[in-house]
């Protein structure tokens, strides 16, 4: 236990640049502190003894902001970065250094028996606000975005985005899990193509149009021509003025 804790301790000052000195790290960050009050939990709940594991859990929630269940399994450099309102539950697992932001969910759907909390790979790094619920087995190396909710398996390499969470990116490459605000935005970029596609079939219906006013002038060339009136151009692609289409774009560039 005592080498986790110290694996624990000195994977802070890779994962955090604002990592100074010893003591700032052993009395002011959170995280390390509720882990390990969780090792030394977990080692009394592993031998059976009732109340006093979940005496500690309970503690280290009040001094730390972060639940953990006395049951969970935790593995070595796992680094909780600041830690408020993470929740880690009783058949959970957490892969080595693994990086979990602050508001992160580790927990079950339902009542069920059993295992049903996620099992996370090695290095997997999880968003501020992300929630992993159910017994799900995410691999090695994952991204989770901020906020997403993740309710299927994930395979190893992948990022995943969104409510519920979709794997947007797949590769064999490791990638820094501090750059975690890289991450694409899936929604946006699918509403940008349907936009695109509105705009092609606007050109395509424009080009029919004329197409038949010809064929029609050529029928009654006799009759007077109407002019169109340049107030009501349904031709033009009225989603380009939509102000909050627009301002959602420009956020994605």
């Amino acid at each position: 236990m005592l080498s986790s804790i110290l694996t624990d301790f000195r994977i802070i000052f890779d994962r955090d640049p604002a990592a100074r000195n010893w003591l700032e790290v052993l009395f002011c960050y959170p995280g390390l502190q509720a882990i390990i009050l969780h090792r030394i939990a977990h080692r009394i709940h592993s031998r059976g003894i009732p109340f006093l594991p979940r005496l500690i859990s309970h503690i280290a929630r009040f001094l730390t902001g972060v639940e953990i269940h006395p049951g969970a399994t935790i593995g070595t450099g796992v680094f909780i970065d600041h830690g408020m309102g993470v929740v880690i539950g009783e058949t959970a697992e957490v892969g080595d250094y693994s990086l979990i932001y602050q508001g992160v969910t580790l927990g079950g759907t339902g009542k069920e028996s059993g295992k049903r909390h996620p099992t996370l790979g090695k290095n997997v790094v999880i968003g501020a606000g992300a929630k992993v619920l159910g017994n799900l087995n995410i691999g090695n190396n994952v991204r989770i975005g901020a906020g997403s909710v993740v309710l299927r398996n994930v395979p190893s390499d992948c990022t995943v985005v969104g409510i519920p969470g979709r794997i947007v990116y797949q590769s064999g490459v490791k990638v820094d899990p501090l750059e975690h605000g890289n991450l694409p935005d899936s929604e946006a970029k699918v509403i940008r193509l349907l936009l695109d596609r509105i705009d092609a079939l606007e050109q395509q219906v424009q080009a029919l149009q004329e197409e038949k006013s010809k064929q029609r002038e050529l029928v009654v060339s006799g009759l007077p021509k109407l002019t169109a009136n340049p107030n009501n151009d349904e031709s033009h692609s009225c989603y380009l003025k939509d102000k909050e289409i627009e301002e959602f774009l420009g956020g994605t560039m």
